[in-house]
């Protein structure tokens, strides 16, 4: 692990703070942090602690080739109205797509293997400069992540700050709402948790959020987060 223990220590002590452990880890580790966000849902207020933090904080936008417009219009809006000036579109390889998945439709029969091709691989590559890596989960969203902590060793040592771990989805809305962030247009439409187009379904107000995530299928999660 190159991360020392005692800035892990450090870090942990901050854990009911989002800004003020974002901060730190800036101040701690610099360049060695990167952000990762799918300007979703719920995106704009871990962005805004990112900017309140650091605005100059690498975040990585997986760009599939598969968004809502809205997202990209959101991404595009968000990092304006939040001064975040280091977002970057990580992007397959196009070599990778046409060999793969030739016609676009890879999502359609074999789901695992199209976030492989564009999500997983190319973010695996996008966070090699990166000691720590910052997410959006929160325990809230799924059965999956009802644990997670806000300091998170994964099994290969790689370390995880997910600030909004312990935040219901109220909190979220209501701190939105103070701070007069811009919501994501397709909430209003019942998308609760959205991702790429083809694999995202609205789900009203009432249901688990990730429902409308690969509906249908025993998948819950893309493997960006799922990988020790």
């Amino acid at each position: 692990m190159s991360v020392a223990r005692s800035v892990l220590t450090v870090l942990r002590s901050q854990a009911q703070d989002p800004a003020r452990l974002l901060s730190t880890a800036s101040a701690q580790l610099g360049k060695k942090v990167g952000v990762m966000s799918s300007f979703g849902a719920e995106s704009a207020l871990l962005l805004a602690f990112v900017a309140e933090a650091d605005p100059d904080m690498p975040v990585l936008f997986l760009e599939t080739g598969k968004h809502f417009p809205e997202t990209l219009a959101y991404r595009a809006e968000l990092a304006r109205f939040l001064g975040l000036k280091n977002v970057i579109d990580v992007r397959p390889a196009q070599a990778e797509v046409q060999e793969r998945d030739p016609t676009g439709e890879l999502w359609a029969f074999d789901p695992d293997a199209c976030c492989r091709l564009r999500k997983v691989e190319p973010l695996d590559l996008a966070t090699l400069p990166y000691e720590v890596l910052v997410t959006g989960r929160k325990r809230s969203q799924a059965s999956t992540r009802a644990a997670l902590p806000v300091v998170e060793e994964k099994e290969d040592g790689a370390i995880r700050l997910n600030p909004l771990a312990l935040w219901e989805a109220e909190d979220i809305t209501r701190e939105m709402a103070r701070r007069g962030l811009p919501p994501h247009p397709l909430v209003a439409e019942g998308y609760l948790s959205i991702g790429c187009a083809p694999c995202t379904r609205p789900v009203g107000q009432t249901a688990d959020p990730r429902a409308g995530r690969w509906a249908g299928l025993a998948k819950t999660e893309c493997g960006i987060h799922t990988a020790s």
